[in-house]
């Protein structure tokens, strides 16, 4: 793993992830911090992020074309790239849900899921970091998966209650349908997560 050309996927693959993170953060902020006004200003700043991803994206395709050996098959680098590139999307199509239903005010776990989406990103991070060395940290990329799948778990039981609220509290039929449509899109996201996840440890069960 210490190669040059073996190390540019999987700091790729973290720098991505990175990405990933911040667009949670910008996200949860828009959220938290929402003016009507301001969400185009929102989605330029989130697209700036998720295009910034595609470039460093590009870069591993690019660079796949034409390596003639690689550190784990292939396909699970195309995989996995693929996972973390649909996380960042996921993201960004949230605040783009907000945008297109002409969203005036957000409701409150709506918030609580994007705390969860934060942790999810955060944690799915440092196992991305850990991946470089996954023959030797098997141990705690495992500790990573449960966590993601503790907190996948997380979002699954707040968007059941989110729905349940929404249904039990709303009486407005259109704001019914905008904010059920968010919520599954939030949920989206932390099942992204849990993707990436999936795929490294599909790799080190094939390489252990």
């Amino acid at each position: 793993m210490a190669k040059k050309q073996d190390s540019f996927y999987f700091e790729n693959f973290t720098a991505c992830m990175d990405h990933a993170c911040q667009a949670a953060q910008l996200l949860h902020k828009a959220m938290q911090e929402f003016q009507p006004q301001r969400i185009e200003e929102m989605l330029d700043d989130m697209h700036a992020v998720e295009h910034t991803a595609d470039g460093k994206k590009h870069e591993l395709l690019n660079a796949l074309a034409k390596a003639f050996i690689t550190p784990i098959e292939r396909e699970d680098i195309l995989l996995m790239s693929q996972n973390i590139d649909d996380v960042t999307d996921q993201i960004e199509d949230v605040l783009l849900r907000m945008y297109c239903n002409n969203v005036q005010s957000i409701r409150p776990e709506a918030l609580a899921l994007s705390s969860v989406l934060i942790r999810c990103c955060e944690e799915a991070k440092a196992m991305v970091e850990d991946f470089a060395d996954f023959k030797r940290r098997a141990k705690e990329l495992h500790s990573h998966i449960i966590q993601i799948n503790t907190l996948e778990e997380e979002a699954d039981q707040l968007f059941i209650n989110s729905l349940r609220n929404l249904h039990t509290t709303c009486d407005d039929p259109i704001q019914i349908i905008i904010w059920r449509e968010i919520y599954i899109y939030l949920e989206r996201c932390v099942d992204a997560c849990e993707h990436v996840a999936d795929t490294v440890e599909s790799v080190v069960m094939k390489n252990s």
